[in-house]
């Protein structure tokens, strides 16, 4: 379950009543999630009115909470455009974060927690062609609205980063994984060393996995979870969410959901020739991100550890399927 610090009532409820969303009624821990502890929130309403729901998110690890300002200020910028984001919710003082200490040694760790926006919907886990090309379409609306977003981040997960991490890798810690895994150091440095210097670039969310998406039906409800949201080419983040929404369980390329997820970020925004040409090597360069990621998280988790792995040769098998088809699915 990814709540990893526990707070009880009387601190939720104290947390709660920065805000001026109402009383805390209820609290429940949220399991999806790796990196942060999240609880769905619920008040009776500010004033009294109908209860209403909130995420609140402490932030555990991976997150740097100078970035903060960053993550929560897009959300508010990309709500106020028009785009299924969930709203930062600002304190009484009008703060998108706060801190708390959490612990009773003598010296607590201070921890940042954000309250979000609920909004409905559900994840899909099946995606039909429908529900990719609603998610094309949106993700190119996100990206024109984004253009004007004041602030920047560096992408700490771009190719050059992927290579680094690999290169941390032991290897024979990559080859207890699997024999085939180490050989991925080499297309890593490719990727490092692909130029996309030159292509259109907004803020990007960089990991629109299908549980990163609500939908009800064939709508896109909300995009949720931009941690890893960056200024970046938008080429790239077309890409990404090409490599997680567009194979089956099996692995097998769904050229229905590839074409749909493509057409309909075509028809709110059409890729530039640059970006057409470069495509195969940018998806092959974003399956490496989470073959490295997944690696990395491999060898780093305790055998103890009441999580699943998640297989980086799932996504080795993504990069081959673009060294060998990407010209023509992106064509």
């Amino acid at each position: 379950m990814a709540v990893y610090t526990h707070l009880g009532a009387e601190e939720l409820a104290e947390l709660i009543a920065a805000y001026d969303v109402g009383t805390l009624l209820s609290a429940k821990g949220i399991a999806e999630g790796v990196s942060n502890s999240n609880w769905l929130i619920e008040t009776d309403g500010a004033g009294g009115d109908a209860p209403s729901r909130f995420i609140l998110t402490m932030y555990e690890r991976r997150i740097d909470l100078a970035d903060l300002p960053y993550f929560l200020g897009l959300l508010d910028h990309l709500a106020g455009k028009g785009c299924p984001v969930p709203r930062t919710i600002h304190d009484r003082d009008g703060a998108l974060f706060r801190t708390v200490s959490v612990g009773n040694g003598p010296e607590p760790a201070p921890k940042a927690v954000a309250l979000i926006e609920f909004l409905p919907g559900v994840s899909p886990t099946r995606p039909s062609p429908q529900q990719a090309r609603a998610v094309g379409e949106t993700l190119a609306r996100m990206h024109l609205a984004s253009t004007d977003y004041a602030q920047s981040r560096t992408n700490t997960m771009d190719f050059a980063a992927n290579r680094d991490t690999l290169e941390r890798c032991p290897v024979e810690g990559l080859s207890a994984i699997d024999p085939d895994l180490p050989a991925m150091i080499g297309p890593a440095r490719a990727a490092a060393a692909l130029d996309l210097g030159n292509l259109p670039r907004a803020q990007i969310h960089a990991d629109l996995f299908p549980d990163n998406v609500l939908m009800l039906g064939d709508t896109v409800t909300g995009l949720i979870d931009f941690y890893f949201a960056c200024t970046g080419p938008m080429a790239l983040d077309l890409a990404t969410t090409h490599a997680a929404w567009c194979f089956d369980e099996a692995g097998g390329y769904r050229a229905d959901l590839g074409n749909a997820l493509v057409e309909g970020y075509g028809s709110v925004r059409e890729l530039e020739p640059a970006e057409r040409h470069l495509m195969p090597q940018i998806a092959k360069g974003a399956a490496l991100r989470f073959v490295a990621s997944r690696a990395e998280d491999w060898l780093d988790m305790p055998d103890d550890a009441l999580v699943t792995r998640k297989n980086p040769m799932d996504f080795v098998a993504r990069w081959r399927f673009y060294d060998e088809s990407g010209a023509q699915v992106f064509a």
